[in-house]
């Protein structure tokens, strides 16, 4: 072939008059093919026609559809197209739409005696009244399915497309299978066979990426075909709206109910009579990352926490290595993180954030003790009038790790993780409340941890949860985490996970679906073999089962050395990121961002140079939304702007 687009549904319009059984509707702007049921013969025409020069279908190829689905009801199946041989009932090349899947459908005449094949795509969603664009691409074993342009859905098959497919004496059939059964109901708009490529590349250009064409019928592009002389224009079409493109236009009574589409906005609004109001938001989609802002640190960062204080500006402090200048807040300043305030630390590990009433704290995980010898932790207090944070209460940690903030039943929390006492990692880590009439935290519980990491507290409905990654025993990183919940006044055991070194939980919701990630950093065990590699290890996703009242494994993720997860969200869509910070030979490793896709779980969307990558936090300005990731191994942090299309 010459990789010419190959237009199935030309083929099917003859110039100068429509086929039978084919009429033309225009729908949100744009017209497409409607198919009648009573004559599916009349919706073909020979394969000859496309496959001139040689009669064998391509063995690498891409077809590509555009298309309305109006709904296909439960248990129903409805074919875009067929491929079919001459008196045989077996489809040679067939797309067939089902609810809420999608299957590709192939002869396979190297089984004895040829046999039919399916793939199957789930998880496709058409049946929404919008327009979409898929672009199924065919290479061997391998088949690929993009939506509207977004992350392709892959699977691999045994059986591969055959490498010779005889179309002799077949012929194509538009919306059916040679029956009346089974005739798709929607829309058609493109339907095109492109030999010997994937036509992704040529397609997602487009700023509309789900009305993307190649090759459309001249019928139903946007600008009508033009009549000879006083010629009635061949090609009637049926619409049930107006939609107007371009300059806002005007919105009267006689416009009432018209519709009016902003391209620079990509938004859609209604005229009611008097003003445009909106009817579809626009949702923004992650495109790609780009490096914004190199943050060059006073040492190597450890932890980062990003926050807001009202009425003054977003700020974001790094827990920093070394004790002078110690660690940095920095405000954002004209699109830019620049140095606000330096604060002694003594290798910080994290800060966090909170307030109680209106009063603005900051609590600084110290793991070192000062030059007197002395080992704690320290509460800062923002001062209005100095407008900076001010030293307010000291608390004894012992490696402090992390702070977590909470309120129950409207009374503060802070909790502290404390790592080890010496070489003993098996301690308590200290809960502590907030009395409000010393203005001061007391202890209120204390938790057995071993060389815990992280502290997460989330609720789920009425209940109060508390989750710590316990990281190491002494003798081995294989051992439980725990799960605490808050029940008569006190946290009690929950639920023991056993993990591998977790260095962080990160709870999260998609829809509403309740998750819990646990990043595990190494596998080390005295008593048993060294394996092959201690941080190429498997970081675990569970997600709360309520009928069992218990978090169960729903997804396992290659991770190096991970330390952190960061949930964050682009308009509808859900992402991960998962700080790889060693594999074993490098701290030059990709930190990963994964994107929920449903059914699949999580799957990786966008790899990221990092170098000893300790913390992720996700944030958002006027200006877009950023990543920060923070730096152990380097005096540098970067800053990472989200593109969106």
């Amino acid at each position: 072939t010459d990789l010419r687009p190959l237009d199935i549904l030309s083929e099917v319009v003859p110039a100068g008059a429509l086929a039978r059984g084919v009429r033309v509707f225009q729908v949100q702007g744009l017209r497409g093919f409607q198919l009648a049921a009573s004559r599916p013969r009349a919706l073909g025409f020979p394969a000859s026609r496309l496959f001139i020069h040689c009669d064998r279908f391509p063995e690498e190829f891409s077809i590509i559809v555009t298309l309305r689905v109006l709904g296909v009801p439960a248990k129903r199946n409805e074919y875009i197209f067929t491929l079919m041989a001459e008196e045989s009932p077996g489809v040679l090349v067939g797309l067939r739409l089902a609810p809420d899947r999608l299957h590709f459908l192939f002869w396979s005449p190297e089984r004895a005696g040829g046999c039919q094949s399916r793939v199957t795509f789930p998880n496709v969603s058409l049946s929404d009244g919008q327009w979409h664009t898929l672009v199924l691409a065919v290479s061997g074993q391998s088949f690929s399915l993009t939506v509207d342009c977004s992350i392709p859905k892959d699977v691999v098959v045994e059986t591969p497309f055959p490498a010779s497919l005889s179309v002799r004496r077949a012929s194509f059939y538009l919306g059916n299978r040679q029956r009346r059964k089974g005739v798709f109901t929607g829309l058609l708009r493109q339907l095109v066979l492109l030999p010997g490529a994937d036509a992704t590349p040529r397609i997602c250009t487009a700023m509309n990426f789900k009305v993307a064409t190649l090759s459309v019928p001249t019928i139903l592009q946007d600008v009508p075909v033009r009549p000879v002389s006083n010629e009635v224009l061949k090609y009637p079409y049926e619409t049930d709206t107006k939609v107007t493109v371009g300059s806002r236009p005007r919105c009267t009574k006689r416009e009432k109910a018209q519709f009016w589409f902003n391209a620079s906005q990509r938004g859609l609004y209604r005229c009611n009579g008097s003003a445009w109001v909106s009817v579809l938001e626009v949702k923004h989609r992650l495109d790609y990352v780009e490096e914004y802002q190199n943050l060059v640190t006073n040492s190597e960062t450890m932890g980062i926490e990003v926050f807001t204080i009202p009425k003054v500006g977003l700020f974001a402090a790094t827990a920093n290595r070394i004790t002078l200048p110690g660690s940095a807040i920095y405000k954002w300043t004209d699109g830019k993180f620049v140095p606000y305030q330096n604060i002694p630390t003594y290798q910080a590990q994290s800060w966090k954030y909170f307030t109680i009433g209106k009063k603005i704290f900051l609590a600084v995980a110290n793991f070192e003790q000062n030059e007197r010898g002395q080992e704690f932790s320290v509460i800062y207090k923002w001062s209005r009038r100095k407008a900076k944070f001010i030293t307010y209460q000291r608390i004894t940690t012992h490696s402090a790790r992390d702070w977590e903030a909470f309120v129950i039943e409207g009374e503060a929390f802070l909790a502290v993780v404390n790592h080890r006492k010496g070489n003993n990692h098996n301690i308590d880590s200290v809960i502590y409340r907030w009395n409000p009439r010393t203005g001061l935290f007391e202890t209120n519980q204390t938790i057995p941890t071993s060389g815990a990491y992280d502290w997460e507290f989330f609720t789920i409905g009425p209940y109060s949860f508390l989750a710590v990654a316990n990281t190491f025993n002494g003798t081995s990183t294989k051992i439980y985490s725990h799960i605490y919940i808050w029940l008569s006044g006190s946290f009690q055991l929950f639920q023991s996970i056993l993990t591998f070194g977790a260095a962080d939980w990160e709870v999260f919701r998609v829809g509403d679906r309740v998750f819990l990630a646990v990043a595990n950093s190494h596998s080390y065990d005295s008593g048993m073999p060294a394996p092959s590699n201690f941080y190429a290890i498997n970081s675990s996703i569970y997600e709360l089962n309520i009928t069992a009242q218990m978090f169960v494994k729903f997804q396992d993720l290659l991770t190096y050395s991970a330390l952190d997860w960061e949930f964050f969200s682009v308009g509808d869509d859900s992402f991960l990121v998962v700080a790889n910070s060693f594999d074993g030979f490098t701290f030059s490793v990709n930190s990963v961002i994964y994107r929920w896709q449903g059914y699949e779980g999580f799957v990786a969307a966008h790899r990221l140079p990092t170098v000893g990558c300790r913390d992720w936090e996700a944030f958002h300005t006027a200006e877009g939304s950023y990543l920060l990731y923070s730096s152990a191994r380097e005096p540098l942090s970067k800053v990472l702007k989200l593109k969106t299309t």
